[in-house]
């Protein structure tokens, strides 16, 4: 009987737990609501023009190589919330289709991620999870909440990479190559002109497959692997590099396993204004996601979280979905900010590192890293030298 109260107890705090964090997170919102807004709700979503049902257009399916506008926007606005849902027979088209916005007619874009990365979803397999500005819903529904502000035009296009030639394919092979139908809504707040000092949206993939670790290392635990000094950030793995004016607000961090043991040994060192020396420096990786003493069972919250191998462990081929979203104090920066992370200790691991940073800043914004091809961003098992080879 004790013991029954006793989880009855436990689970009972849980529950209020779960809804006391779910008030705070909304207190903001719901105190909010009462006050009247000057602006004009609007929305462009990928209804069927014909009133018809062929909302997702299965009747023009994306073909290789094909960029598809859905949305390109005159005025001033804010872009509030996106959707998307895919239906493709390419299992990697999470990291085929590339995502890319234009603000203010800028000819190089502040947006440029595979899509699955930028909702989070970095090694191109979907999983459900709910955080502040990203939220994958059932069966495959992306939605994104970051606000997205623009002062005279806006320009969203998806392009699907891949150097397949249809020409080559039989019908049915091609059949397979296409993706079939792209259902989206894009809600946007349309505006006379923005408030004074906002800052726009950027977000940017990179990857680095294998990092360069080292070779000459067994286990985590070595000596030479917990002596080695890293003060610097040399070798680290660059999540950002930005200039001009703005703020951080979080990555979206994706990971494959080609070495055994506990990968998160590494630190997050963020430079802000040309520091020589971290600003901000961590003191392990999934310390800066959220958790503590390696990562356990899955767990998603609105500033953090972790999608966990739970079976695989800390294994060869392991995948790990890990994010920081800084909703609740922004890092600043006046002239330039670096974020970085140890890829292990002093950076001795050689796994897959998948990114995206988010961040807001003046325009313009320096030229993004080269995407790299379709086939390259795959996650695939490298096999290395070090523990697991």
């Amino acid at each position: 009987m004790r013991r029954l109260t006793l989880i009855t107890a436990i689970t009972l705090f849980l529950f209020l737990s779960s809804a006391f964090l779910a008030l705070a997170q909304t207190e903001g919102l719901l105190s909010d609501l009462p006050y009247l807004r000057d602006y004009k709700s609007r929305r462009i979503s990928s209804y069927d023009r014909t009133g018809a049902n062929d909302d997702g257009q299965w009747s023009n399916p994306i073909k290789p190589g094909e960029t598809r506008l859905l949305a390109e926007i005159k005025g001033a606005g804010v872009i509030t919330h996106i959707w998307f849902t895919i239906s493709s027979p390419d299992p990697h088209h999470l990291k085929k289709l590339v995502l890319r916005m234009y603000w203010d007619g800028e000819a190089e874009p502040s947006v440029e991620c595979p899509v699955g990365d930028f909702f989070g979803l970095g090694l191109g397999e979907y999983f459900h999870f709910q955080s502040g500005p990203i939220m994958i819903g059932t069966n495959r529904a992306l939605n994104c909440f970051w606000r997205m502000p623009f002062a005279k035009s806006a320009k969203i296009t998806v392009t699907y990479e891949t150097d397949t030639d249809l020409a080559q394919l039989t019908p049915e092979e091609r059949k397979k190559e296409l993706v079939r139908a792209f259902y989206y809504y894009i809600d946007y707040e349309e505006h006379t002109r923005l408030p004074q000092g906002m800052g726009y949206f950027h977000a940017q993939y990179r990857q680095q497959t294998p990092c360069d670790g080292w070779i000459d290392w067994y286990y985590n635990s070595e000596e030479k692997v917990n002596k080695k000094p890293n003060l610097k950030g040399e070798g680290n793995y660059i999540i950002l590099e930005a200039e001009g004016r703005g703020h951080y607000v979080g990555v979206a961090h994706s990971l494959y396993q080609n070495q055994d043991d506990w990968w998160g040994e590494g630190d997050d060192m963020i430079f802000i204004d040309g520091s020589e020396l971290p600003v901000l420096y961590g003191t392990g990786s999934e310390d800066y996601y959220g958790g503590a003493w390696g990562f356990g069972k899955s767990f998603f919250y609105p500033y953090i979280g972790c999608h966990s191998p739970e079976k695989e462990g800390y294994k060869r081929e392991a995948k790990w979905s890990v994010y920081r979203f800084h909703l609740e104090s922004p890092i600043a920066f006046q002239r330039s900010i670096k974020v970085t992370i140890e890829h292990g200790h002093a950076n001795h691991r050689s796994d897959n590192y998948y990114t995206v940073a988010y961040w807001y800043q003046t325009e313009p914004h320096h030229s993004f890293p080269p995407l790299p091809e379709a086939k390259e961003r795959i996650p695939r098992l490298i096999n290395l030298a070090g523990k697991g080879r």
